[in-house]
């Protein structure tokens, strides 16, 4: 039977799917009604992965760019001979403010609130990569200035926008396997991180102070982080092996992977959280196994989310004949078990979904994870990974790192961002900024 889509039915049911709806009904917060007219773009970090989310944009005007090696950034400087050029965001905000209409952030992960959180003080849209924050207080502060501000955001999670995701959630919310009440997330790729110290008590600093390269600002790279002399096993590429900058392998997949079980499950806040593995003071963990536990949400379930990642396949996998997929995230429910990675999906067990139809497709396809922000922007529309449901994936994500760095399972308190009577979780959950840097 064919329902006429309203605007009223399309805001109650559509599974843009528990990722929360932003509308906007402040026009001067929309850079007026047409969906033509062009965006003006200022982008924060633009070499590396920051030059793929500009490219991304590349329809609009890039009005400046900002980046704290011009060597490392040359190609994209050199794609937008217009753009003006700076390496301080925050010199660059001051003075193009009213100028710009949105930014796009893709800087290491230390630097992403404090861009964020400037931006969108001064009330500019704002696409940022993932993970959303580096710590668990900045996420919550992205999320909560993003909503009162009614401004348009999106996180790149932008495996988000494939087919695949869509047809998965589809899948579980329909009732292909039944109630759900646990899920596992495990993750191939290995930690390529720096050799550990035979002292686990020491530093696990690189070894070596070799020359700062001399289009590279140190300083601005170093940002809010406390400070480190250069070295190349920081930046440009590996800083997210080392905790002062990132969150390891958990800040790098976890919301790829676990966005699927976010979403089609639409899971927010955890009320506990254990996580094992070895714990550094200054180099990631290399293996981590953690387990989540969410509350019941309406008819649904109550559901343990466990995740693996760095120690190869859960033992399971293997013991009750499950795909050994690289990478993957298994729904396991009343009436079967749903596996998904990026690109493919298969319904547990084989036999049983012979001949099995899927529902009608009722999640719409997305017109691209980047073109769905622009769209946004403009217009006043949903995005999918608007930072009240990436904050939240963000927070569950550093949560696991928390929870293995102070030692102990954690109860959450996610109103107010506290773990249950362990002060050791507080250092984790809050950092302290470099001075001359604050939100």
């Amino acid at each position: 039977m064919h329902t006429q889509l309203t605007r009223r039915n399309f805001l109650r049911n559509a599974t843009w799917g528990g990722a929360g709806l932003v509308i906007l009904s402040n026009s001067r917060l929309v850079r007026g009604t047409q969906a033509n007219e062009r965006l003006n773009v200022a982008g924060i970090g633009v070499g590396g992965r920051g030059a793929a989310d500009i490219d991304g944009v590349a329809s609009e005007n890039i009005v400046a760019l900002c980046d704290v090696d011009h060597q490392h950034a040359a190609k994209t400087f050199e794609q937008f001979p217009n753009a003006k050029r700076y390496k301080d965001f925050r010199k660059m905000l001051d003075e193009i403010q009213g100028k710009i209409d949105a930014v796009v952030i893709g800087t290491p992960d230390h630097v992403h609130a404090p861009a964020g959180v400037m931006a969108m003080k001064l009330g500019k849209h704002c696409y940022c990569e993932k993970p959303l924050t580096h710590s668990v207080h900045e996420a919550r502060l992205m999320a909560e200035l993003a909503q009162k501000n009614k401004l348009v955001t999106q996180m790149g999670t932008q495996i988000h926008a494939g087919g695949n995701y869509r047809r998965v959630v589809e899948l579980v919310q329909s009732g292909a396997i039944g109630k759900v009440p646990e899920v596992h997330v495990w993750l191939g790729a290995n930690f390529a991180g720096p050799p550990k110290p035979a002292d686990m008590s020491q530093p696990d600093a690189p070894s070596g102070r070799p020359d700062t390269p001399e289009t590279l600002d140190w300083d601005l790279w170093l940002g809010p982080a406390a400070y480190r002399p250069y070295h190349p096993e920081y930046a440009p590429s590996r800083w997210r092996y080392w905790w002062n900058f990132a969150n390891g392998l958990l800040g790098d997949f976890f919301c790829h992977y676990c966005d699927l079980a976010f979403w089609a499950l639409k899971l927010r806040h955890p009320t506990s959280i254990e996580a094992e593995g070895p714990v550094h003071p200054e180099s990631a963990a290399r293996w981590t196994i953690a387990r989540q536990e969410y509350p019941a949400r309406g008819d649904l379930p109550a559901v343990t989310l466990t995740w693996y990642s760095g120690g190869g396949y859960p033992a399971f996998v293997k013991e009750k004949n499950i795909p050994q997929w690289g990478s993957a995230v298994l729904f396991v429910g009343s009436d079967g078990m749903l596996i998904a990675d990026y690109n493919k999906h298969q319904l547990l067990p084989v036999e049983k979904f012979a001949g099995f139809q899927p529902p009608a497709p009722f999640i719409p396809d997305s017109i691209g994870h980047h073109a769905e922000w622009i769209r946004a922007c403009k217009t006043g529309g949903p995005t999918t990974c608007n930072f009240d449901y990436s904050g939240a994936l963000t927070e569950a994500a550093l949560l696991c790192n928390v929870a293995l760095r102070a030692g102990r399972k954690l109860i959450w308190d996610a109103k107010s961002l506290k773990a249950v009577g362990c002060p050791e979780a507080d250092a984790f959950l809050r950092r302290q900024y470099r001075e001359g840097w604050t939100l």
